[in-house]
C-alpha cells in the first residue's frame, strides 16, 4: 500500500475551485503592488512604477530621510452582471512602496513625469567626497600632503 502525503493547502485549492469568483471574491484577500524597475547610473537613479489605471491625483510621491515612497489608491470599478459568468482578475486598492536612497540626496533636485500609466521619478545621486589637501608646516617651508583612493598611486620607498 502507497503512502500519500496529505497536502491541506492543495486540498483548499480544490474546495475553493468548486464556488465561482462571486461567491468568494478574491479581491478582498490579494494585495494590488505595483511593480516597480530601478536602474542605476553614475550620475541618476530612475525609478518607473506601473500604475495603470491611475491618474497623477491618485498618486502620493514623498521624499523623508532618504526615503522615495510611492502610494495611492487604485479603486475597484462595480460593474453590474447582465447575465452570463464573469470573473475580476484586476486587481484593486491602496499600495505603499518604499526605496531607499542613497544618503545625501536634495530632495529639490528630484523630478517626477507621470505619462500612459508609468509614474517615472528621476533622483540624481549626491556628489561623492573627495580628498583634501592638507598643509604641513615645516619649520618655515610648507609641504602639500594629498589624499589619495588606494596605496597603489604612492610611490614605492627607494633603498
Amino acid at each position: 500500500m502507497a503512502l500519500i502525503r496529505w497536502e491541506p493547502a492543495r486540498e483548499l485549492r480544490l474546495l475553493n475551485s468548486l464556488f465561482d469568483t462571486q461567491t468568494f471574491p478574491q479581491t478582498a484577500t490579494r494585495r494590488w503592488i505595483p511593480a516597480v524597475d530601478v536602474v542605476e547610473s553614475d550620475s541618476h537613479l530612475v525609478l518607473r512604477a506601473d500604475l495603470p489605471g491611475l491618474s497623477e491625483d491618485d498618486i502620493n510621491l514623498e521624499l523623508d530621510d532618504n526615503v522615495l515612497t510611492i502610494s495611492g489608491e487604485r479603486k475597484f470599478a462595480h460593474e453590474e452582471r447582465q447575465g452570463g459568468y464573469y470573473r475580476f482578475e484586476r486587481r484593486s486598492g491602496s499600495f505603499r512602496r518604499s526605496i531607499r536612497l542613497h544618503e545625501g540626496v536634495d530632495p529639490e533636485a528630484v523630478t517626477a513625469n507621470f505619462d500612459r500609466g508609468v509614474l517615472e521619478v528621476t533622483v540624481p545621486k549626491p556628489e561623492q567626497p573627495k580628498p583634501h589637501k592638507v598643509q604641513i608646516k615645516v619649520g618655515t617651508e610648507t609641504h602639500a600632503i594629498e589624499g589619495s583612493e588606494s596605496s597603489a598611486d604612492a610611490e614605492p620607498a627607494a633603498a
